[in-house]
């Protein structure tokens, strides 16, 4: 099945060694700069760099924002708009965790010497990714797979 490099761009880890040269652009492993040219809520932002022709998402490495349906997701985009919309980004990459499951970039943004990631939760705006599901009862079927006992 062939990879769909428009709406996927970013090769997941277990896909470079099968797509790698079929890429139509070099896949981004390195640390990079670019402009934020779109907020879409409080952990994903869209860039624009020199080194593509297309813009594309990058997702907040290890950060979790409500969703703009749900309370403070509004805000949390709403404050991260005004910190970086339209401003240059420094991108950390951990080559060893680049791509979501969505197949979006994921990286640590610093904008003037300040990670947005870690500003974001201080400020109450987002939690770490492990957090995400805290205060909520856990599916115990799904955590200790009792159906198998049935």
């Amino acid at each position: 099945m062939p990879h769909d490099f428009k709406r996927f761009p970013e090769l997941q880890t277990s896909e470079m060694d099968v797509y790698y040269f079929e890429s139509p652009h070099k896949q981004i492993t390195e640390n990079f700069t670019g402009r934020v040219i779109k907020v879409h809520d409080g952990d994903t932002i869209t860039l624009s760099v020199d080194f593509r022709d297309f813009t594309f998402p990058v997702r907040f490495l290890e950060t979790n924002s409500p969703e703009l349906n749900e309370k403070g997701g509004a805000e949390s985009r709403d404050w991260l708009s005004q910190r970086i919309l339209n401003e240059e980004v420094e991108v950390k990459i951990n080559p060893e965790n680049r791509v979501g499951k969505f197949g979006r970039l994921l990286g640590e943004i610093i904008w003037r010497g300040i990670s947005m990631n870690k500003e974001s939760k201080m400020m109450g705006f987002s939690t770490s990714f492990e957090g995400r599901n805290e205060g909520k009862l856990p599916d115990l079927n799904k955590e200790f797979n009792i159906e198998q006992w049935f």
